[in-house]
């Protein structure tokens, strides 16, 4: 049986392996069912040299909102399969679909939205898409933002968790490359149009001639929970805060009594068993009593 085992292990995709034909899959289903797709973060932001080297665990491609449902659907028929998630759309809107193969080492997110940009999601669609280019990756012709496009993407990314360590240097490595190649106003260009303007501001602002500054505007409630909430549980809790007095008893019970999406979001494999969701429950409680002083902190600087 050994050798068998072997010839197996032999045979399974890595996952650089796999992150590169599941864009290559991506593009070909998006391809026959006449959706406009294009791919962000990934190796694709590595070919254009807007990373540094690192591994990507996944695939990330963009379809228009109207369009989301015919690409998971196509996804769906050759054996993907949606990933638990939490069910909870009031924290954080959602803003993406995972999918996942018991064939395939890695995932593919479908994004509809970007946070960080609050015009209509059909809006940006649009406007984005206008900034894109083709790039060859695995043989395959492939839909890519332009690097202004590029940088504003990652730089919204790393600007959710600008506290990371990660986060800071993915934005110095972004600023540095901005002025090297004088992208601050093809950013803003597209910042402005799809309503960017006060998430990139920590980014963009000190890139811009103070004669180029627009008037920014002040960051949206979502936005604002997102970079304040660091702590698990801190981020519910805003939320909760912020809900109308109708809402507030469905969430708080959500948050005392989570369904199991929850813990399969955090681990696909994880014990449903009544004993392994309490001490799921006991896991979970655990951590948030230890995060209430900085929870504490979170919601006194979202409410200053």
């Amino acid at each position: 049986m050994a050798p068998l085992a072997d010839a197996a292990k032999e045979t399974q995709l890595s996952v650089p392996e796999g992150v590169l034909l599941g864009h290559a899959l991506a593009a070909r289903v998006a391809d026959s069912l006449g959706v406009r797709a294009f791919f962000i973060k990934g190796p694709a932001s590595l070919i254009q040299g807007l990373r540094k080297p690192k591994l990507s665990a996944d695939v990330d491609v963009f379809v228009s909102p109207a369009s989301l449902e015919r690409m998971l659907q196509g996804l769906r028929e050759r054996g993907w399969q949606k990933r638990p998630a939490d069910p909870d759309n009031k924290t954080f809107p959602k803003h993406s679909v995972t999918l996942q193969h018991h064939d395939w080492p890695c995932c593919i997110d479908v994004h509809f939205r970007f946070p960080g940009m609050e015009n209509p999601a059909a809006e940006c669609f649009e406007v984005i898409w206008a900034s894109t280019n083709n790039l060859d990756l695995s043989g395959q012709e492939l839909r890519v933002p332009s690097e202004a496009l590029g940088i504003l993407i990652l730089a919204l990314h790393a600007l959710r968790s600008p506290w990371l360590s990660a986060s800071r240097r993915e934005l110095e490595f972004l600023a540095h490359l901005t002025e090297r190649q004088a992208h601050a106003s093809a950013i803003l260009e597209i910042a402005t149009a799809t309503g960017s303007l006060a998430a990139i501001r920590p980014f963009l602002d000190d890139l811009l001639p103070e004669t180029a500054a627009p008037e920014w505007p002040k960051p949206s409630i979502e936005w604002g929970n997102r970079i304040v909430a660091k702590e698990p549980g801190s981020a519910r809790l805003i939320a909760i805060v912020q809900a109308s007095w109708r809402d507030k008893p469905m969430m708080l019970w959500r948050a005392v009594f989570p369904q199991s999406e929850v813990f399969l979001n955090r681990n696909i494999y994880a014990d449903m068993s009544l004993r392994g969701r309490l001490l799921q429950h006991w896991a979970r409680w655990a951590r948030f009593l230890r995060s209430v002083p900085h929870i504490v902190r979170d919601l006194k600087r979202n409410s200053d």
